[in-house]
């Protein structure tokens, strides 16, 4: 046989034969949904993932994040609903995962979606403007209760939160039942970023936002937390002085919110292993490490069966504290 037949023969074996061990990565862009409006937690977490991936080089192809908030969230939550099998695009997921369809009666849930990561659990803070009269949750409390703040609002006292029917409004709700003779009129917002702008902005009294949302206005002075909604206290920086409800109220109203990332509906295995892969790597980034801390998020990183099924949990939480606050779609 000629070396030139020979060396074509190993030539075509190398072209026919393909490398069934290379794992799947992304072949283009990834577009990373937010189901909620800029400035607020989810869109703050999803920017920052954005970011981490690309300074770390942790994966080939950016993450493009796109806000799709309206409906509470539903038209981001249904997009990807429709993109089945799409291995390019993810979602990253708060708690109108349950809020959303359980009370507009939408159709779609999460078994809907690919588990892919929960990445965290945020807190919820009671706020109030920094020049308000109140120092303490019992103060303000106390106002809420006798009807003394804005005179145009007849003395009732404006809770501002993100969407309807949403964390925010459960929150609102299980604080006016834990106290008798306390009623807000709540007012939604598109996002945690505008409802502390909000606040600051005096248009409202008070909110419950996420730590992250307000922070920067607490450092700057502009806004006080005056009670954590959680069983103890936050345990990291400044935050270890805010007094829980529990502390500051004698009330039992604690909660704590999803942070997590889902994938499009069936959505290949080497594709999700490759998702929790990264998002792991993400978790052990320096930069994540602070963000946690300033933040006042709980680490809690979880893929697989152990997320699967504290997602089924909450989705029964969330039925029971809507049912409960009259929130569900009848």
């Amino acid at each position: 046989m000629k070396l030139s037949s020979v060396l074509l023969s190993v030539l075509a074996s190398l072209v026919i034969v393909p490398d069934s061990s290379i794992a799947w990565e992304p072949a283009k862009p990834i577009e990373f949904v937010v189901p909620a409006g800029t400035g607020g937690g989810a869109d703050q977490m999803a920017r920052l993932i954005a970011g981490l991936a690309d300074k770390h080089k942790l994966t080939p192809r950016p993450l493009i994040v796109v806000n799709k908030s309206g409906a509470a969230g539903a038209e981001g939550f249904l997009d990807v609903k429709n993109k089945k099998g799409d291995a390019h695009t993810i979602i990253i997921t708060l708690s109108n995962l349950f809020t959303t369809p359980l009370h507009n009666n939408l159709p779609f849930n999460w078994r809907d979606y690919t588990p892919l990561a929960r990445m965290a659990l945020d807190e919820f803070v009671l706020w109030v403007n920094a020049d308000s009269p109140y120092k303490t949750a019992k103060e303000y409390l106390a106002a809420v209760k006798d009807k003394q703040c804005k005179e145009r609002q007849g003395g009732q006292c404006l809770m501002g939160g993100t969407g309807s029917a949403q964390e925010d409004q459960i929150l609102t709700i299980q604080l006016e039942q834990a106290l008798a003779g306390v009623k807000f009129t709540y007012v939604p917002f598109k996002g945690g970023g505008e409802v502390c702008v909000n606040l600051v902005g005096k248009h409202v009294d008070s909110t419950v936002n996420n730590p992250t949302e307000c922070a920067s206005h607490w450092r700057a002075g502009r806004v006080r937390p005056l009670a954590v909604f959680d069983t103890a206290r936050l345990t990291v920086g400044e935050w270890k002085n805010i007094p829980t409800i529990k502390e500051a109220l004698g009330a039992d109203v604690s909660y704590l919110m999803l942070r997590g990332i889902f994938g499009a509906p069936n959505m290949p295995k080497d594709a999700v292993d490759w998702y929790v892969a990264f998002l792991k790597k993400v978790t052990e980034t320096p930069e994540w490490k602070k963000y946690m801390e300033e933040g006042a998020l709980r680490p809690a990183f979880a893929a697989g069966a152990e997320y699967v099924t504290w997602v089924e949990e909450n989705e029964r939480l969330h039925k029971e504290l809507m049912g409960k606050g009259g929130l569900l779609k009848k």
